[in-house]
């Protein structure tokens, strides 16, 4: 069974690892930072799975290529826009991770 990312992220949120190693149901609200990269994954599977049916619409003559190209460069600008802050995640880990104690 093949899982994507988006698969591993909403189990991940789904359960708490207990000391013992079992899992527990979490009970609390999704706010803040969880909430916010949960919502730019979705935002990202929409927009490619969008510019792949436009992709597919096209090649196979019933779509047009206008609506195509600007899925395609929706997609695009928002792979790109996770791109650049998941980076800014990782620099700002390694920035504290280096901080002296």
């Amino acid at each position: 069974m093949d899982l994507s990312l988006f698969d591993a992220i909403k189990a991940y949120g789904n359960k708490a690892v207990t000391p013992a190693g079992a899992t527990a149901k979490t009970e609390e609200p999704q706010t803040g930072f969880k909430m916010m990269v949960e919502e730019a994954l979705d935002n990202t599977a929409d927009a490619t799975a969008k510019a792949e049916t436009a992709s597919i619409q096209s090649v196979a003559g019933d779509g047009d290529m206008v609506d195509m190209v600007t899925a395609v460069s929706n997609a695009e600008m928002v792979v790109e826009t996770v791109v650049a802050v998941r980076d800014r995640v990782i620099q700002a880990y390694n920035d504290i991770i280096r901080m002296p104690i």
